[in-house]
C-alpha cells in the first residue's frame, strides 16, 4: 500500500488528465450535439470526414508534407551534429543557438514570414529587382514549400541539440580502442556512431514527427471550398496567426 500511496498522486493527474479527456474526446468522435442532447452515432462522423474533400485534399498535402519534411530534417540534422559535435564541446553557446528558432515568440516568426514572403516581401523584392515574375507565396502552391522551409527552419536546431547530446554520450575510448585496431572513420561511424545512436534519432523522429502534424491547417477559400491540388494554404502561417 506505501507503493501505491507513493504513484497516488501521480496516479491521480494521469487518469484526470490524460486518460479521461481521451476518452470524452473519443465518446464526441463517436456522437453529435452537446450535453443531454448528445447522441451516438458510431462511425458516422468518421465517414462524412472521408467523403469531405477539403479534408481527403489536407490529408493527402499533409502526408506529402511528412515524406519530404521529415526525412529532409532527420538527416540534416544528422549531418549537423556530426559535422558540430568537436565544436558544441568546447563552445555551449551553440546548443543555445539551435534552440533560438524554436524558442522564437509567434509573433516574431509571423513578422519574420509576412518580411520575406508577403506580396511586398524581401523575396519578391528580390524578384523585381532581378527582373522575375513576383510569386504569391502564401496563397498558391508555392505556400506548401514556404511552409517546409519554416519547418525546417524551426525544428532542425532541437533535433540537432537532441542528437548532439546522443553522440557526446558514446564513451570517447570506444573511438579510441577502434583507432588502435586500424578502424576507418567510416567504420567507427558504422560500428560505433550509428547502433549507439538509435535511442537519440527515435526521439528526434518522434518530436519532430509531432511538430510536423502541428502544421496540419484547412485551406483559408471558406467553408465548403475545396483548396487547389498541392497547396497546403500556408499551413504554419496560417496556425501563428
Amino acid at each position: 500500500w506505501k507503493g501505491y500511496l507513493l504513484v497516488g498522486p501521480l496516479l491521480a493527474g494521469f487518469l484526470l488528465f490524460y486518460v479521461f479527456p481521451f476518452g470524452q474526446v473519443v465518446w464526441d468522435s463517436l456522437s453529435q450535439g452537446t450535453g443531454k442532447s448528445q447522441l451516438f452515432v458510431g462511425l458516422e462522423n468518421y465517414t462524412r470526414m472521408f467523403q469531405n474533400q477539403m479534408f481527403l485534399a489536407a490529408f493527402g498535402n499533409t502526408l506529402r508534407f511528412l515524406g519530404i519534411g521529415l526525412p529532409v530534417l532527420l538527416l540534416l540534422a544528422y549531418a549537423l551534429a556530426l559535422f558540430l559535435k568537436g565544436w558544441a564541446q568546447r563552445f555551449q553557446v551553440l546548443r543555445a543557438v539551435f534552440l533560438l528558432p524554436y524558442v522564437m515568440p509567434v509573433a516574431g516568426t509571423v513578422l519574420l514570414i509576412d518580411l520575406l514572403f508577403s506580396e511586398t516581401g524581401l523575396v519578391n523584392r528580390v524578384l523585381l529587382a532581378l527582373g522575375l515574375p513576383l510569386a504569391d507565396w502564401l496563397q498558391s502552391p508555392a505556400a506548401f514549400w514556404v511552409m517546409l522551409i519554416l519547418y525546417l527552419w524551426k525544428s532542425t536546431g532541437y533535433a540537432v541539440v537532441l542528437l548532439l547530446a546522443g553522440l557526446m554520450a558514446i564513451p570517447p575510448d570506444h573511438y579510441a580502442v577502434a583507432q588502435v585496431e586500424g578502424a576507418g572513420r567510416w567504420q567507427a561511424f558504422r560500428y560505433i556512431t550509428m547502433p549507439q545512436m538509435w535511442y537519440a534519432l527515435f526521439i528526434a523522429f518522434v518530436f519532430s514527427l509531432i511538430n510536423a502534424f502541428k502544421c496540419f491547417r484547412d485551406f483559408p477559400g471558406g467553408r465548403g471550398t475545396p483548396p487547389p491540388v498541392g497547396v497546403h494554404a500556408s499551413a504554419l502561417y496560417q496556425q501563428f496567426l
